[in-house]
């Protein structure tokens, strides 16, 4: 059985030749391979550790974990599929969300590992039916408005829990990190998010040496006089050892809470497997669902020691747009950092003395990425929003699920948020689209544009018509 770990070497196995690609079946030298897999680890870096104490789970654990999740996601795409599985943040609102409800870390992860289980068989089911089924149940428009309220969704906690603890750094490290995204080029942009971390510690450390304790609410929500940088935890930590284990708990309520991200997840994998695929040139439609379930099983056994989610980092796909070089002995070498990484204990305090105000400065751009990759998703769709039959539906949920609006059925059982939200722009829009007249549901194929490849037939043929109307 051909597990994809066995690559040939590329030319003189030192660089490639100009205009080449290194392809996934192919390596440099093992010193370069090695070098490169450390550079998608620092890409990873930055959004892999942040969700992790956003959502209140130990970081070392979850970097740990993305490198048994790449492992686990290489083997089982037969080496074809290069991509990186790190911690997603499409769960941090979910996690403010139970915990806000007084559940546990227990509660969150089990909530999450049901969406795993789920992925999973959405994954199994793209690969006996294709894509279709995915865009039928959630085109553009329903998977857009998903993302967009899950990502707006959070922004009262960088409101109310991380901007307050030091303003003046999180403004400082908001205009950093906005300037690196948008004036670095190459890999350096990619890792904005984590430079913006380091340019956080580096600040927050200048002004307790210049200006003392700060008045402020500390991460409990207290106010006191304390140190922006707190670094005590990490000289008492250890140098090695294992993170810290804990099992899932299940709450129907919780369940419910975190069963919309599947949305985001579906379109988040396929757009990657897309984009790997246009840049290696390989079809990789046939990949498609076993991405997906890959993914899922990555995150239930994640979840279920106690670590976060994974999903494919779209930093690392930047990584090998920059340098060409797509082989996947570069992941596995990712991995093993990762996993490296991942029992050193001190490590771990280091990133869990991220000050809150530096945390303030990155979600503000972080969380709203995050909600625009919604209109991103409308943007490739075409999705046309003076078209009611997309315009109410959207609207409605978007509301709900920013505005954190409640509907309560019973005294033990209520909808909240993104879960109500989710609920009303799906069966909105199906709803709608059973009762809208005929000139409202031809605008619009059901597949759009960007994913209608993975719908081709075996002998190259396509499913759509020719002219692109969508029509049979």
């Amino acid at each position: 059985m051909d597990l994809g770990v066995r690559w040939r070497m590329h030319g003189d196995g030192k660089s490639p030749a100009p205009g080449a690609v290194v392809r996934p079946d192919e390596r440099l030298t093992w010193p370069r391979t090695v070098g490169l897999g450390a550079q998608h680890v620092v890409a990873m870096f930055g959004a892999s550790f942040v969700a992790p104490v956003l959502m209140g789970l130990d970081p070392n654990l979850a970097i740990m974990m993305s490198g048994v999740a790449t492992v686990i996601f290489l083997l089982a795409t037969r080496g074809r599929v290069p991509s990186y599985l790190g911690c997603s943040l499409s769960f941090v609102g979910v996690a403010a969300v139970i915990r806000a409800d007084g559940g546990s870390s227990a509660t969150v992860t089990g909530a999450i590992l049901v969406v795993g289980v789920v992925l999973f068989l959405v994954g199994l089911a793209v690969q006996k039916f294709g894509a279709r089924i995915i865009h039928a149940a959630m085109p553009p428009i329903v998977t857009g408005a998903v993302v967009m309220l899950i990502g707006f969704n959070l922004a009262p906690v960088t409101a109310t829990t991380y901007w307050p603890q030091d303003q003046w750094t999180a403004l400082l490290v908001m205009l950093f990190t906005g300037l690196a995204v948008v004036c670095l080029r190459g890999f350096w942009s990619r890792i904005a998010i984590f430079l913006g971390l380091v340019f956080g510690y580096l600040i927050s450390w200048i002004f307790d040496l210049t200006l003392g304790k700060i008045h402020s609410a500390d991460a409990s929500g207290k106010i006191t006089d304390h140190w922006r940088l707190d670094l005590s935890g990490v000289s008492k930590a250890d140098w090695i050892g294992l993170p810290t284990f804990h099992g899932p708990s299940f709450q129907w309520s919780a369940i419910l809470v975190a069963l919309p991200v599947v949305i985001a997840l579906v379109a988040e994998n396929a757009g990657h497997v897309k984009a790997v695929g246009e840049m290696t040139g390989d079809s990789l439609d046939d990949k498609l669902g076993t991405a997906i379930s890959a993914d899922g099983v990555a995150s239930v056994l994640s979840t279920a020691v106690g670590g976060p989610p994974n999903t494919t980092y779209s930093e690392n796909i930047g990584v090998m747009a920059a340098t060409r070089v797509y082989s996947t002995a570069a992941y596995w070498a990712a991995a093993c950092f990762a996993l490296l990484f991942g029992v050193c204990p001190k490590f771990g305090a280091v990133v869990a003395a991220i000050p809150g105000g530096v945390l303030g400065g990155i979600t503000v751009i972080l969380y709203g990425m995050i909600g625009l990759l919604g209109a991103q998703i409308w943007l490739h769709g075409k999705v046309d929003l003076r078209n009611p039959l997309n315009l109410v539906p959207a609207a409605a949920g978007i509301i709900i699920g920013v505005g954190n609006v409640t509907m309560k059925f019973t005294d033990t059982f209520s909808l909240s948020g993104i879960a109500l939200g989710t609920l009303v722009v799906i069966t909105g829009y199906h709803a709608l689209r059973a009762f809208a007249p005929a000139h409202l549901k031809t605008q619009q194929p059901l597949l759009d544009e960007g994913t209608s490849s993975y719908d081709k037939s075996a002998d190259g043929s396509s499913d759509r018509p020719a002219d692109g109307s969508g029509k049979p």
